[in-house]
């Protein structure tokens, strides 16, 4: 009968009898589904004398109870659902309940620790870490399954400060000794995921685009990570948070250069072969700076890159550059510098410290608003992508990994035409007033 109701990943976890099983896990695979299965076959079995079950939210519980009254009826058994009752009177605790014949009951309770205060039996906490208090919920369920009753955890990750990261990296250490169970989006896909959604065998084109779409669905490649593939990102880490970039996000910035009225900046990190050159425009209009062009070049020979910016730099409104000097962007630096004047291009050699001085003067734009960006997926997340690394020597280190969408190429990209904006290089004249001009400003004084 599971077969037809199970897929293989389910069925893993179904077949799992340790006292404490923990599962990380996508959105949306059915984990509540077969852990209702298991509940009610416990109870039917007399196995354990209630489960207490608990979700982050209301619609969960009710997900919940719906399903094990479907379960009920695959087990012929007889069952009541007795609707919303009061466990505790004094401290005004409410729970879903279903009641079997042989005396067993099932609770789905909300999220409130006091809940399982008192309480005895088998304990299934859902979607853990998304509780307004794991802390105070773990103290108050775990002395429920004291006399040896099953525990489950069941969870989507929600960053790296969370109790419910903090379990699985002791039980990855060894030092929890917990059944673990993983499953992200890829593993449900290849175990038939997609062929219940569409209720009939899919091919692996249908599988990849299906999994394509709900990728590019997701507002970011954060959500992507942590809801659907098992990763739980630590979004403290990040320099720039999603949040900070989205306020400085524009739908219709970008234009043409040539219809650029005021002063122009541009700032270019250069790549070859595994990174992106990316050249940004910036127009200043008062104190805020417009992105009006993001120029991305994919392994682009150096003399065309030469052309391409030579292009940019020749617009009328243009004021300053500041090109990544760094190793190979030396020569398209120079020869830069050569055509359109020294103090209108300003290689910018990368150190730590150079970096460091960039990359917060671009957070201080972000947090000041006086910056603004297309709102594009690859920009936002090449933008998240930076994170502040202090080494073992107590130095500061700014990078970013590897990915198809670049090395944060354009991160600093913005960094170097904000620089340019805002830092004055040129030429500096000094005159001086005629005797009698001077005499007669401070005549009145």
């Amino acid at each position: 009968m599971k077969d037809n109701y199970f897929m293989p990943y389910q069925q893993r976890w179904l077949d799992d009898k340790s006292k404490v099983k923990i599962w990380e896990k996508s959105r949306r695979i059915g984990a509540t589904y077969v852990q209702s299965y298991e509940d009610v076959r416990d109870c039917v079995n007399r196995k354990v004398p209630a489960v207490w079950f608990s979700s982050a939210d209301e619609s969960a519980a009710k997900e919940y109870i719906d399903y094990c009254e479907q379960w009920v009826k695959v087990f012929h058994m007889s069952a009541k659902r007795l609707g919303e009752v009061i466990i505790d009177n004094d401290k005004d605790i409410k729970a879903l309940v279903i009641e079997f014949k042989n005396g067993t009951k099932i609770h789905a309770l909300s999220s409130n620790p006091k809940g399982f205060r008192s309480k005895g039996g088998k304990v299934v906490l859902d979607e853990f870490a998304f509780h307004n208090n794991p802390e105070e919920l773990w103290k108050a369920a775990r002395p429920c399954v004291t006399w040896g009753y099953p525990l489950r955890i069941l969870s989507t990750h929600n960053g790296q400060n969370c109790l419910y990261y903090k379990f699985l990296d002791q039980v990855q250490k060894g030092k929890l000794n917990w059944s673990h169970h993983k499953t992200p989006i890829q593993l449900a896909v290849a175990e038939g995921l997609v062929d219940r959604i569409y209720q009939r065998d899919t091919t692996e084109q249908e599988r990849q685009d299906w999994m394509k779409n709900e990728k590019d669905n997701c507002f970011d490649e954060y959500t992507w990570l942590q809801e659907y593939c098992c990763v739980a990102v630590d979004e403290a880490s990040a320099f720039l948070p999603y949040d900070l970039i989205s306020t400085c996000e524009l739908d219709d910035v970008l234009k043409p250069i040539s219809e650029i009225k005021n002063d122009m900046y541009v700032g270019m990190d250069i790549g070859r072969k595994k990174d992106l050159t990316v050249i940004w425009v910036l127009e200043q209009m008062e104190n805020i700076f417009y992105t009006r062009s993001v120029i991305e070049l994919h392994k682009m020979p150096f003399h065309k890159q030469e052309e391409i910016l030579s292009e940019v730099l020749s617009c009328k409104k243009f004021r300053r550059c500041c090109p990544d000097s760094t190793g190979i962007g030396m020569q398209l630096s120079e020869n830069a510098q050569i055509k359109f004047g020294k103090y209108r291009v300003e290689p910018i050699m990368f150190t730590n410290r150079i970096k460091e001085e960039l990359a917060y003067a671009l957070r201080t734009h972000f947090e000041d608003r006086t910056i603004f960006i297309p709102k594009k997926h690859e920009i936002r997340e090449d933008l998240h992508s930076v994170r502040r690394i202090t080494t073992t020597a107590n130095n500061i280190r700014f990078d970013a990994d590897h990915s198809e969408n670049g090395h944060a190429d354009r991160f600093w990209a913005l960094a170097l035409a904000l620089h340019a904006a805002g830092n004055g290089s040129g030429k500096i004249n000094i005159s001086t007033r005629k005797r009698y001009e001077t005499l007669k400003l401070v005549e009145a004084f």
